[in-house]
């Protein structure tokens, strides 16, 4: 039998346990991999994460950069968010990076790996260009939209585009961010728009046995700026006035969770929004579909991170829930023509509140858009198709750079 190639991924978001809470996109698209290849997924160890071992197929191994219990920079919230919110998570940064590097070089040390696949440019590209000169590897870096449109700065932006152009393919997860590249002046040797992934043939589907509670709004995601919840709030304060029966489910945590919580309380939607938490996947399907409309008010923060192609609402729309969201550049791919009826500016509060009541005054209306949305989307982000875009990449990238290699 023909040994398969091995791949090894570099992530900063990653589950720490089977069905945890956090984005679980990069090892969604690994354990597809391991079909192809053998797949070394090398990410942070965190609070209670599982110990080195196989996930779906995947082996992982959690590099340390604190005392167990310290190492609290990438979750809930993410990074960029963290350190934000928290000045003492910055004194972290150096011991990450260094575990981070350290790990790499005791994998290529110890185990032939024919390509890395690093998620996100900052500091994972980085670090994969480093010993892709080192090891003689092809590496390929995948952009997922806050590494290229924030981290902003003339140093990191000039770190930004070595590595995307060292790299032997780069992937971005929507043509937003392809003409955003190009603005920049960074050019790739080679470039793909390649969203993300969600199952929409086993999970994120339509239930009809399942009946949608009326006047239920659900928001899912990280609680950070730029998913912008602070405008949905201030919207809802108005909405209630003409329905006052509406509730809004909030799905996750992050470091804005206090600050809107207590714009809650100064807005008195007490009684119509509830904090529920995280949620681990198996459990998202379900409220999708009976959640009334999904809203998420996407926008771009202060520091210029906003969505590439955001996953809840791709998980939203394949389980046929209708949706409003922020006008952000990442979700045009997605929506297609029927951006007009769904995308807002949040900033704009009254055109958010309208949205919102249209939507409600309409539902079989906004069923037949997210429905169509969803046939377009089969297309677009089901796994099946994603995995293989990125095996045939990974394969080429291997294949293309042996040849170079031969012929010098």
């Amino acid at each position: 039998m023909k040994q398969k190639k091995t791949v090894l991924v570099l992530a900063s978001t990653y589950p720490r346990w089977e069905n945890d809470h956090e984005p679980g996109f990069v090892h969604e698209l690994c354990k597809r991999l391991t079909q192809q290849f053998h797949v070394i997924a090398l990410v942070p160890d965190a609070v209670n994460a599982d110990p080195n071992g196989f996930l779906d197929g995947v082996q992982v191994v959690r590099y340390k950069y604190a005392p167990k219990k310290l190492q609290l920079l990438v979750n809930n919230g993410g990074i960029v968010n963290n350190l934000k919110a928290f000045w003492w998570k910055w004194l972290l940064v150096p011991s990450f990076l260094i575990g981070q590097y350290f790990a790499v070089r005791k994998i290529l040390d110890t185990q032939k790996v024919d390509v890395i696949h690093a998620h996100w440019l900052i500091p994972q590209g980085w670090i994969a260009s480093r010993f892709s000169k080192q090891f003689n590897l092809p590496y390929i870096v995948t952009s997922h939209g806050g590494d290229l449109f924030g981290l902003q700065g003339n140093m990191l932006t000039k770190i930004k585009k070595q590595v995307a152009e060292d790299a032997t393919t780069m992937t971005v997860v929507s043509q937003a961010m392809q003409d955003y590249l190009s603005q920049m002046c960074i050019r790739p040797q080679h470039l793909d728009v390649i969203p993300m992934g969600v199952d929409l043939q086993h999970r994120f589907i339509p239930n009809p046995n399942i009946k949608r509670h009326h006047n239920e709004l659900l928001f899912v995601g990280r609680l950070v700026p730029k998913k912008g919840l602070n405008f949905l709030l201030d919207a809802l304060a108005i909405l209630v006035n003409k329905h006052p029966e509406l509730r809004l489910n909030i799905v996750g945590f992050g470091p804005e969770e206090s600050a809107l919580k207590q714009q809650v309380a100064r807005l008195n939607l007490g009684k119509n929004v509830n904090f529920l938490g995280a949620r681990s996947q198996d459990q998202l399907p379900q409220m999708y579909q009976q959640a009334t409309l999904f809203v998420a008010p996407f926008v771009r923060a202060d520091n210029g991170d906003q969505e590439g192609l955001p996953v809840a609402l791709m998980e939203a729309i394949g389980c046929g829930c209708p949706a409003v969201v922020g006008h952000v550049v990442g979700i045009e791919d997605l929506l297609g023509e029927d951006i007009q009826h769904i995308a807002v500016h949040p900033h704009n509060t009254q055109e958010l509140v309208s949205a919102i009541s249209k939507t409600l005054n309409e539902p079989t209306l906004a069923a037949e858009r997210t429905l169509r949305i969803r046939q377009h989307a089969l297309k677009l982000i089901d796994w099946d198709s994603v995995a293989y875009a990125y095996g045939n990449i990974l394969k080429d990238s291997i294949q293309n750079f042996n040849t170079k290699i031969s012929m010098q």
